[in-house]
């Protein structure tokens, strides 16, 4: 059974009349007539009573009526999903962020993907490292990695979407707190609450804003994880020095300051390189739209998933990958 015999049989019983559907489907009513008769006997029954007056569906022909309505109309939604992929606008995306982005980052990112691209499926793993992100992109475990610079290993493509000042953070009671703004330092016989993580990018920022001041920063505790980090801080356990995002996570007891003379700390999309699928490049543009005056992306060859975004290629910068 070919479905333009089904196409045919459903004109046909739509109007009960071999010469207005012959005319709907542009065909000439007797080669109509006979792909009906050859649908008929394909299935060996009658599908049409037909007499010199009118047509009318048998029994047989009101069931297949009704089937060859949800088969058509299933077709027709398949040809048109996967147009849909074909064209970046639809499919599953998956989607990993540092600790702090997904708090910061993630929500306008979600949002607009949902209103650019509402038939895309993006699947989100936060708590991502940059090296963990960098296999994923190449194992195809992830399609696109929000993480701080640079990229490790090869064949990964980024740009950068957010350059964040470095900012400080105490207890309430802490003696900075009342100080709207802060010299780095102020902090040189402070206790610092860093990530447990060799591979953060967040501590190598921290570490050279303090060596630019003059000091080594002390190192009281240290946190698996951005909330535990803030838990600690807030307790008076010591102080931090995390990205300017970090402002998105409130926390009872804690105060965030303002380090005139702080660095600064990279944010960027990265994809594996020759990345070819559709959908990515539509969630990747959405992204890079999003955050294009917020950043400037550093220059550089490489690979694109999209023909709109510029890209650079792993950096030779000499500090290490992130935590959140």
């Amino acid at each position: 059974m070919e479905l333009r015999h089904l196409r045919y049989f459903a004109a046909v019983a739509e109007t009960c009349h071999f010469g207005q559907a012959a005319t709907q489907l542009h065909v000439a009513q007797p080669a109509l007539s006979y792909a009906i008769r050859q649908l008929e006997s394909e299935l060996d029954v009658t599908l049409f009573a037909r007499t010199t007056r009118q047509v009318a569906l048998t029994p047989a022909g009101e069931y297949l009526r009704g089937e060859a309505e949800r088969i058509l109309a299933d077709v027709d939604d398949a040809v048109e999903g996967v147009r849909r992929i074909a064209a970046g606008r639809s499919g599953m995306v998956r989607l990993g962020l540092t600790g702090i982005a997904a708090f910061s980052h993630l929500p306008r990112i979600a949002r607009l993907v949902k209103r650019e691209l509402p038939d895309v499926d993006l699947r989100i793993q936060s708590d991502m490292l940059t090296p963990v992100q960098c296999d994923g992109l190449r194992s195809l475990s992830i399609d696109l990695g929000v993480l701080r610079p640079p990229v490790v290993g090869e064949d990964i493509e980024m740009r950068l979407i957010d350059i964040e000042p470095m900012v400080l953070a105490v207890s309430v009671d802490h003696r900075l707190a009342v100080e709207p703004v802060v010299s780095v330092g102020d902090l040189r016989n402070e206790m610092f609450v860093m990530y447990d993580s060799r591979d953060s990018a967040v501590n190598d920022a921290a570490v050279r804003t303090c060596h630019r001041a003059g000091f080594v920063p002390q190192r009281a505790h240290q946190a698996p994880g951005t909330a535990v980090l803030l838990a600690l801080v807030a307790a008076g356990m010591g102080v931090a020095v995390l990205p300017a995002s970090v402002r998105s996570l409130p926390l009872e007891g804690l105060v965030i300051r303002d380090l005139v003379d702080a660095g600064t700390v990279e944010l960027a999309l990265a994809w594996r390189s020759g990345q070819d699928n559709p959908v990515v490049e539509s969630v990747a543009d959405v992204i890079a739209g999003a955050f294009s005056a917020d950043a400037t992306p550093a220059p550089g060859t490489g690979g694109r998933p999209s023909a709109d975004l510029d890209t650079h290629r792993s950096p030779s910068d000499t500090y290490v990958g992130e935590h959140p």
